[in-house]
């Protein structure tokens, strides 16, 4: 079996783990368990807090409005799908989209850490406080933390405002196209990606 065949054996017994657990009780209310979009594997991966209604019925993360907000940011900074794998803390989507709980956010770590190994990223972009505090174990608020890189078992993270938030907050959209074009330029300083000849501007509207 050559290396892409056993990535995608391995993926699809990834795929078939996370319908089946039942580690948590989310599992007794989701529609589906939500996974990934973007590459298998990739030097980016964009972690957030959970499945909302949309991604609960089709599977998918950020496919809401959270998600085309973060689509057009990624877009206009030249982030295509191909170097980016997007997921979540959690794979099922909370009751009326609360915060996943410290108990539901542990029965998925082992998921998370699996996919981890299976994507392979360099570089993790954490969209939120939820996110961030999960991953790294801080409660430092967001706020105070955004837009600052941190070095954490050889991987670089870049703590950021979640998409959804700048919805309800459009005046912070500037913080988060900035950090977005931090991770541009460390993508372009590891060498994934060439530089930009000119700088884009940050894209209005919200899809």
């Amino acid at each position: 079996m050559n290396e892409s065949s056993s990535t995608s054996a391995n993926w699809k017994q990834f795929v078939r783990e996370c319908q089946q657990c039942r580690n948590c009780p989310l599992s007794e209310s989701r529609r589906n368990v939500v996974i990934w979009r973007g590459a298998e594997q990739a030097p980016l991966m964009f972690i957030g807090e959970g499945p909302g209604a949309e991604e609960d019925e089709h599977g998918i993360p950020f496919i809401g409005a959270a998600g085309r907000l973060l689509d057009l940011l990624l877009t206009a900074s030249g982030l295509e799908p191909d170097y980016f794998h997007i997921c979540n803390i959690v794979k099922c989507r909370p009751p009326q989209n609360r915060v996943p709980t410290p108990e539901e956010a542990k029965a998925c770590k082992p998921l998370l850490a699996r996919q981890f190994r299976l994507v392979h990223p360099r570089i993790i972009v954490l969209l939120g406080a939820t996110a961030y505090k999960y991953f790294t174990g801080n409660s430092d608020g967001i706020s105070k933390i955004r837009g600052q890189w941190i070095e954490k078992n050889g991987y670089l993270i870049m703590p950021t405002f979640h998409p959804a938030y700048i919805l309800r907050n459009n005046l912070e959209r500037g913080k988060l196209w900035e950090d977005i074009g931090q991770v541009r330029m460390k993508m372009e300083e590891l060498g994934y990606l060439q530089p930009l000849v000119h700088q884009p501007d940050m894209p209005q509207g919200r899809s």
